[in-house]
């Protein structure tokens, strides 16, 4: 509801064209020149005065953009016109002489009015909902002029406030359908306070439409972080829940997409989900289970009933929104695995091929992302022995080893990868699938291979030699030459991996066999190598690696050294 002092600011507004237009009828009566046009500026005075006190029986201070953007233009009008009519006093005997007042002033000045005429009546129309009449105004008042947007705007966002429960779903729904048009339609009805009433009307328990219409209008505005911002400031997230726990699937599914879309813009959007219960409720939606205990209260939803394709289609929305919560988040990956969260996902990629699929993998792309730079979160979500890390590990090995569909094993790939620290020296079974993908057709896939195995063989992995020799005894060497002659992003990551396995096991024979320190040498003046500064202090490190081994047990090496 409106406060008091947005009601006293309303009638502050109103009162000042009001008493405007008492003067500008006062004056009317004391003109001597001009009295036809100065009695027809005061019937028009008249006419706005009725209408600004109509206006102000409403409430206007529950909806006011538009009462501030038109009657502060009708009371510049006013003010001409009691200027002008004033003008019109008998003040000498030749007043038609000395008055600097004429005709066209007059016709000017009436044209004014009747654009503010024409402003005020279609104010009354969008209020009109108050006295139990009234539909959603599409008609476009004077002050529009060339741009109706506005107007339309204004008459939605009306329309949401004071119409009846059909109008107020279809004005949502005509507000989404501009917010899909274009960004400045979207700043426009942010402007002009959509949120709020979209907030109220989303919360809307009693109409499944009127909560999908609001979701889908919100869905629209929040495409950037200035607007979810917004958005943010004025949303109850225990409405949310509220609307998750209790609504229909169908309305679940829009509200669980608007979560998504705020998380992905926005960090303050996405703590601010992770903070509450919303994770841990999107989970149990993704298995569907019947009961639901959140914070407030415990609620049961009869899915028995509902259509398996929106069941899906549920999985589908929750699952990518828990990616949007873990992405570039700890906290949130945090709470994911505190839940059944990475039992469930594991079990979705297993048996639910296509969108879900994929889904459920970019999430635990970003739990396993969050894992590899906290540690914290690594120990204590990716034990070896941990049911959910092994279910998690085991559906991801799977795709890589299975799939061959490269938007799936990209994600799985790099999330081996990111758990390169939290493997055993015994948990070789990670490291054939990589291998074997260096040889992928699709070089994205033999690339992505090239640098989680890049992570296993790296110094800062504490089993790095054990790691790097395991590479080479899944014959990783022959593929990762093959790699170097590629485009620049293999050969980057492929160099990378290749001085690791030189540095941490430069005595083996596959390294030589393969030729690696003349590839080396031959790399340390190519641009890839040189225009990183990584690379320029690992290619020497590597060859000079090489020439020691070399120097010493294997004396036929020594002729790469000259």
């Amino acid at each position: 509801m409106a406060s008091t002092q947005d009601k006293r600011r309303m009638d502050k507004l109103l009162l000042s064209p009001i008493r405007l237009s008492d003067r500008i009828r006062a004056a009317v009566s004391g003109a001597a020149i001009f009295e036809v046009e100065c009695a027809e500026v005061g019937n028009q005075a008249d006419i706005i005065n009725r209408m600004l006190r109509a206006v102000a029986r409403f409430d206007c201070s529950l909806y006011n953009r538009p009462v501030c953007r038109i009657v502060p233009e009708v009371s510049r009008n006013l003010k001409h016109a009691l200027t002008l009519v004033r003008k019109c006093r008998r003040r000498s005997i030749f007043p038609r002489v000395v008055t600097i007042v004429t005709h066209a002033d007059f016709r000017k000045l009436q044209s004014l009015l009747d654009a503010s005429i024409g402003d005020m009546r279609w104010l009354l129309s969008i209020f009109s909902y108050d006295e139990g009449g009234g539909s959603i105004e599409l008609s476009r008042p004077p002050i529009a002029g060339n741009d109706p947007v506005l107007t339309w705007v204004w008459s939605f966002i009306a329309t949401i406030y004071f119409g009846p429960l059909s109008d107020q779903v279809e004005a949502a729904t005509e507000l989404a359908s501009l917010a899909q048009y274009n960004d400045r339609n979207k700043k426009i009805i942010v402007e002009e306070g959509g949120v709020v009433p979209l907030l109220k009307l989303l919360n809307h328990a009693s109409s499944g439409d009127a909560q999908i219409a609001a979701a889908i209008a919100l869905f629209h505005l929040a495409d950037n972080q200035e607007r979810v911002r917004l958005i943010v400031e004025e949303l109850d997230i225990q409405m949310i829940i509220r609307v998750l726990g209790k609504s229909p699937m169908r309305v679940q599914i829009r509200v669980v997409n608007l979560v998504a879309r705020m998380a992905e813009h926005d960090t303050v959007a996405k703590e601010g989900f992770g903070r509450t219960n919303v994770i841990s409720l999107l989970v149990t939606l993704t298995r569907l289970e019947f009961v639901i205990v959140i914070g407030f209260g415990l609620y049961r939803i009869e899915k028995e009933s509902e259509n398996p394709v929106v069941q899906h289609k549920l999985k589908i929305s929750c699952a990518e929104a828990l990616w949007m919560l873990a992405s570039d988040s700890v906290a949130n990956s945090r709470r994911i695995t505190e839940t059944k969260g990475m039992l469930c996902l594991a079990k979705l990629i297993e048996n639910e091929p296509g969108d879900l699929q994929f889904n459920c993998l970019m999430t635990i792309m970003a739990i396993t992302a969050a894992a590899e730079s906290n540690a914290d979160l690594r120990r204590a979500a990716f034990k070896i022995n941990s049911p959910a890390a092994k279910a998690v590990v085991d559906q991801l090995l799977r795709v890589i080893k299975e799939w061959d569909i490269p938007s799936l094993q990209l994600p799985a790939i790099r999330s081996i990868g990111s758990l390169a620290r939290a493997f055993p020296s015994r948990e070789t079974r990670v490291i054939g699938p990589l291998v074997e993908r260096l040889s992928h057709a699709n070089q994205d896939v033999a690339t992505e291979a090239a640098i989680s195995l890049g992570k296993f063989a790296c110094p800062e992995n504490f089993l790095c030699s054990m790691h790097s020799k395991m590479i080479i005894e899944f014959d990783g060497v022959p593929p990762l030459m093959r790699l170097l002659r590629s485009g620049d992003r293999p050969q980057l990551y492929g160099l990378f991996l290749l001085c690791y396995l030189a540095m941490h096991a430069g005595d083996s024979e596959a390294l030589e066999e393969a030729g690696v320190l003349t590839a080396l040498e031959e790399a340390a003046d190519r641009a890839v190598a040189a225009s990183h500064p990584k690379l320029k202090e690992l290619v020497p490190q590597a060859i000079n690696c090489l020439q020691i081994y070399g120097a010493g047990a294997h004396p036929l090496r020594q002729s790469y050294t000259l």
